[in-house]
């Protein structure tokens, strides 16, 4: 079992955990561990067996997947979360954006791109479902005008190169590695290591958090060419 990806399945159907285990389960590298109905069963489980990725619905009983992401992220860092959502769950979306979740995924995606997204999130990237990447865009927004602010010294700032700036923004507007390296004539791997850099020159936790920065300080609408 050693090397395989742990996940906990949390759903208040059963039909919706059973199916995803059998389809999950099929992956050779990938091990449902538990299958749970709600945000207090899922802090249970985890203190049990301490999973990779925690898919989860965000509308539960009880205590929903929002809650639940901000005390599991609160207390087990390490552990990726990926929200299954709806386009009616802006709220839950923008929240479970704020307490650290690094995927996002409508429910309907086919398991194929559900198995990648796994794969993904669990090697430190963000999974976002294009279907919903604008909204998100959105959401960035709201949330760089809310409370929730992301701050970074201006030493770090000033670390940061010009095509750094450009990913940046980037990364503010939603794009996603692929889109990012067209976008810039740069490859995917150029792409990849710049955010790795960008991130911790400016001590930032994720894409999530740089996006919302950007959106915060301007960087979005920016002209970075007369800078």
């Amino acid at each position: 079992m050693s090397g395989k990806i742990k996940i906990v399945i949390a759903d208040d159907q059963e039909l919706i955990r059973d199916s995803l285990k059998i389809v999950l389960s099929a992956n050779p590298d990938m091990e449902v561990i538990d299958t749970v109905a709600d945000g207090r069963e899922v802090i249970c489980s985890v203190r049990n067996a301490k999973p990779d990725i925690i898919l989860m619905d965000v509308r539960m009983p009880g205590m929903d997947g929002v809650s639940c992401s901000q005390i599991i992220k609160e207390n087990y860092p390490q552990i990726k979360l990926i929200i299954l959502t709806t386009f009616d769950d802006d709220e839950y979306v923008y929240n479970a954006l704020k307490y650290g979740a690094s995927g996002y995924l409508l429910k309907g995606v086919s398991m194929a791109e559900l198995s990648a997204a796994i794969r993904t999130v669990h090697s430190g990237k963000a999974m976002i479902n294009p279907d919903i990447a604008a909204k998100v865009v959105r959401l960035f927004s709201q949330m760089a005008k809310s409370n929730y602010a992301i701050n970074v010294s201006k030493g770090n700032v000033g670390e940061i190169s010009r095509s750094e700036w450009k990913i940046i923004q980037q990364v503010g507007y939603g794009k996603s590695n692929k889109e990012i390296a067209l976008n810039l004539n740069l490859s995917e791997g150029t792409v990849r290591n710049g955010l790795s850099s960008i991130l911790s020159k400016l001590d930032l936790r994720d894409r999530t958090q740089l996006a919302i920065w950007a959106v915060q300080t301007g960087v979005t609408t920016r002209n970075l060419e007369e800078c």
